[in-house]
């Protein structure tokens, strides 16, 4: 694998031509954006362009070529020294050093330079010459994706991955400047489901003043960006999609406001103010006559009405069956010290743990058939279900079984082994831990674990997983636990209904 590198929340700077051939120039700007990179406190990259222009150009073409990019390439070429100088002042700044190389020549001038990462422009992204020579330096990629077909990421990807590369991807539309309604922002979110082990960004050519742009994309979970950047003076003039150091200034903070805006990917507590604001909005219960100790309390017995307090009883926590403790007059509030809560009802322990069971599934994307038997293993009784038990949900179980196991986080599943069944666990979501014969194994998504008949085995997880059992057939009464008292309560151990049990449990 080419050498580790961490491309989140990079922001790639590109100085492409608008060093503009001058190499007082090119230093300025890398002062000046690395010093706007620096007061933002972020992590920034200077890409450079490297051309090999004597072969890159057929020579009948190189005078009278009626291609805009041939004159703009020649007329602001700099040699391999003065690229080498404007690299050891990136690397005075604290810059990370990327560079977009367009021949071979060009990928060894990288290798020569110790640059850090190659980014691959869209217009080279099926070059394969030069995508092989890029595979062979070592170096880890970045790769735009502007007029690619899906075939070609998807090959583009495989190809990387078949050698080894890290990459990374940059949703991209080579329009320049880009309207808005061509940027195609839902891309990014497309491409991290694909390739969820990639990290995803955006390379932006839109009008460098719109900031929304940047802020969706950081919304859709780009991790990387990357703008032109250049200078303006009395005699250069910048192109409709190159940012002033200025400009990158407010599109650096735009993108960080995004990402405090957007917060954290998995559900947080909520914060004290938000619980406190919405506290004054419920309903507490209060006594609608005079109530004795020992009342079991009713419906009838009760009323909702605002304000509410923290030590009363709220309306979604009433239900009948409480036991007052303490005696109350009409109208007075019903506190949660001054009643007996019963245990939830042991169905109610199954039903949570389905709702979260669905819930993991629906973060997984793995789709259940229309029929199936769903088994709670409750190894210690329902009320320990949250601890100790698993989920077993039975696709298929003829000559050969299927089941999906879903165990919630913090569940483990006891040592056992099994006389007549031989069972493959695959993981599909999250890490499953498992104890085979005394040796420990931590199993990730896509891993396989062979489970042979006899072998002593458990498993557990910290947060949460579902993986895939393919076995023999499965026959009740078949599975001997270590603790023999499992043993003993036979198939009370378990709770099996249809589907999800619905009106079943």
């Amino acid at each position: 694998m080419s050498q580790a590198f961490d491309f989140t929340d990079l922001f790639v700077l590109d100085l492409a031509n608008n060093h503009q051939g001058k190499l007082d120039h090119g230093l300025q700007i890398i002062q000046e954006v690395g010093q706007v990179v620096r007061e933002n406190g972020v992590r920034g990259a200077l890409k450079f362009q490297f051309r090999n222009l004597d072969t890159l150009i057929h020579p009948d073409y190189r005078h009278n070529s009626g291609n805009k990019n041939i004159q703009r390439f020649l007329s602001t070429r700099l040699s391999k020294d003065e690229f080498t100088a404007l690299l050891a002042y990136v690397r005075e700044k604290n810059l990370v050093s990327m560079c977009t190389p367009f021949d071979e020549e060009s990928v060894q001038w990288i290798v020569d330079m110790g640059i850090e990462v190659v980014k691959i422009a869209s217009c080279s992204a099926a070059d394969w010459p030069l995508l092989e020579r890029v595979a062979d330096c070592n170096k880890p990629v970045v790769f735009s994706t502007g007029g690619l077909s899906l075939k070609q990421i998807d090959d583009l990807v495989s190809f990387f991955d078949h050698r080894r590369v890290r990459c990374a991807i940059l949703h991209c539309v080579s329009i320049y400047p880009t309207p808005s309604h061509l940027l195609q922002l839902h891309q990014i979110e497309f491409l991290r489901q694909r390739y969820a082990d990639k990290t995803v960004g955006f390379s932006t050519h839109e009008d460098p003043d719109d900031l929304t742009p940047v802020t969706i994309a950081v919304a859709k979970g780009a991790r990387i960006l990357e703008r032109h950047v250049g200078i303006e003076t009395d005699a250069i003039r910048l192109n409709a999609y190159s940012s002033t150091p200025a400009q990158i200034d407010r599109w650096i903070k735009a993108a960080l406001k995004a990402k405090t805006v957007c917060g954290a990917n998995q559900r947080q507590p909520s914060p004290p103010e938000e619980m406190a604001g919405l506290d004054s909005l419920k309903r507490g219960a209060y006594a609608r006559g005079d109530l004795e100790v020992g009342t079991v309390l009713q419906p009838g017995d009760v009323y909702f009405a605002m304000p509410y307090s923290r030590e009363q009883l709220s309306s979604g926590e009433w239900r009948e069956g409480f036991v007052l403790q303490t005696p109350l007059k009409q109208n007075e509030p019903l506190l949660i010290s001054a009643i007996h809560i019963p245990s939830e009802p042991e169905k109610q322990v199954l039903f949570t743990a389905i709702h979260q069971a669905k819930g993991m599934l629906n973060e997984a994307r793995i789709a259940l058939p229309t029929e199936f038997e769903s088994e709670f293993s409750h190894h210690y009784g329902i009320r320990n279900f949250p601890r100790v038990g698993a989920i077993m949900i039975t696709c298929v179980n003829r000559s050969y079984c299927k089941k999906l196991v879903i165990q919630l986080p913090g569940q483990r599943h006891p040592m056992h082994y099994h006389k007549r069944k031989e069972e493959t666990f695959q993981v599909l979501h999250g890490v499953l831990e498992m104890n085979v014969e005394n040796r420990r194994r931590t199993l990730y998504s896509g891993d396989i674990q062979l489970v042979q008949q006899g072998v002593w085995h458990e498993f557990w997880t910290e947060a949460g997983v579902i993986f895939e059992e393919v076995s023999t057939r499965h026959y009740p009464n078949d599975s001997y636990y270590e603790d023999k008292s499992i043993n003993e309560k036979g198939e009370s151990r378990k709770t099996v209904v249809n589907q999800w049990g619905r009106y079943q449990i």
